[in-house]
């Protein structure tokens, strides 16, 4: 399929006007609330500061929040254990949902219609959506913690950037009872692959993974790979690279903008949809599943019941692998934001700051392999106390190499030998949404 194509042209070209309409025309900025005077002052307190003003304030009521990740409901009891140790006769009822299927957006923007809101903060994830959905509409604020902007090296005065609790791993995974040899990223779309994966309309965030690999960095990799492959698997791709190569020119993408328009064809062809991780995972670990492969959550292989029939044992990590070429997954964070009617915001700031300060705070997620703090000294921590990539992660009596987590340093690495995860930019992914995407919509069209 070419670019230049009248329908992929008509198609850009609708969507182009279509962004200049409702958002090129209008110079409005969201006003300045309440919420955003709290949060300037909140940004140059402590969390004991911060602590003290959420009691204050949220004293024997309810708070709700709103996340991608289950986990929140297990960290603000945590949370309310720690202000006690302020003012033991705190309480307060929670109520932490995970909506699915990307109704995160809808509820938030339906509750960002009320005066004062639900939903005291969010934990959200997908780059492309939440900027252009979320903060240019002024219905989310950023607040950017002040110890976790030291731990990073960051001036709060000049800091733009948001602020992630944590990066997410999704790994490419394979069940090793059979035959088959995951020695290159380029075996995941080789012919007769059929990868798991979840659906886009499930999960917008996979789309994100898709439009980093068009960025230098990771077309890069992709040729890299491609060079490391045997000629008879080189030939089988080329057709494809040469169909793409038009297209990368149209986008302006460097020279190796082919190979990974090419990987992006070829795994929208093959790929097997699946609805949720979870059930990826149960796939994979089953002995029955020989040389099936799949990109999925790396933390879903903590709750594996062992069994006759399924067992950690039966799957591999393609990227640990000492003779694996190219990417070895995608990384994505959940990002922090307290809502702009927050019923609750002082409270919502001070559970922010908890949550990336305190190994305490990050230890719902920090338990488990494929979980990573945005605050370096938390991360470091957790995994002393965890010990997840020290001789492999011992469960019982078993020890799983398949759990022997190498670290977030050696997943982002690109490095020969390292996982070179593909990294979300919200920046970039937003940038090409409306041009890459679209092209990548119509293949599943």
């Amino acid at each position: 399929m070419k670019i230049t194509d009248a329908k992929v042209l008509g198609a850009v070209f609708f969507i182009v006007v279509a962004l200049f309409v409702t958002t090129g025309c209008s110079e409005n900025k969201p006003k300045k609330s309440q919420v955003d005077d709290i949060i300037k002052e909140a940004q140059g307190m402590t969390l004991e500061q911060l602590a003290k003003k959420a009691i204050e304030e949220s004293k024997g009521k309810a708070f709700f929040g709103l996340g991608n990740s289950s986990r929140g409901k297990d960290a603000i009891p945590k949370f309310i254990k720690y202000l006690q140790t302020i003012d033991p006769s705190y309480n307060l009822t929670f109520e932490w949902q995970q909506p699915k299927n990307n109704k995160i957006y809808d509820q938030l923007i339906a509750d960002a219609a009320k005066e004062k809101g639900t939903f005291a903060m969010t934990l959200i994830q997908d780059g492309t959506q939440f900027k252009p959905k979320m903060l240019d509409t002024g219905f989310l604020k950023r607040f950017v913690p002040k110890e976790w902007a030291k731990a990073n090296g960051y001036d709060l005065e000049t800091y733009k950037g948001y602020v992630p609790l944590l990066m997410l791993s999704k790994v490419f995974e394979y069940n090793c009872r059979g035959e088959m040899a995951y020695k290159n990223c380029w075996d995941f779309v080789y012919k007769g692959v059929r990868p798991l994966f979840m659906y886009a309309a499930t999960e917008t965030v996979g789309m994100n993974f898709l439009y980093m690999l068009t960025s230098p960095k990771y077309a890069a990799v992709l040729k890299q790979a491609y060079d490391a492959l045997p000629q008879e698997k080189k030939d089988y791709f080329d057709k494809t690279i040469e169909e793409v190569a038009k297209d990368a020119e149209y986008f302006k993408l460097d020279q190796n903008g082919k190979y990974a328009l090419a990987w992006i064809k070829l795994w929208m062809k093959q790929y097997n949809g699946q609805t949720d991780d979870g059930p990826i995972c149960n796939i994979l670990i089953s002995s029955s599943a020989k040389d099936k492969c799949g990109l999925l959550v790396y933390s879903k292989l903590r709750s594996v019941q062992e069994s006759a029939n399924v067992s950690l044992n039966n799957v591999k990590v393609a990227a640990y692998e000492d003779d694996y070429v190219g990417i070895g997954g995608f990384g994505y964070c959940h990002y922090l934001f307290v809502t702009d009617n927050s019923p609750l915001p002082w409270t919502a700031c001070a559970l922010i700051n908890y949550l990336t300060t305190q190994q305490n705070g990050f230890e719902a997620w920090g338990k488990d392999m494929g979980c990573y703090s945005s605050n370096p000294m938390i991360d470091a921590l957790n995994e002393e106390i965890h010990n997840h990539q020290k001789g492999g992660y011992v469960d019982g009596q078993n020890k799983y190499e398949v759990k022997n987590d190498r670290g977030k340093y050696w997943w982002e690495s690109s490095q020969k030998g390292c996982g070179c995860l593909v990294l979300e930019d919200p920046e970039y992914c937003t940038k090409v949404a409306f041009t890459i995407g679209r092209w990548i919509d119509l293949m599943a069209d």
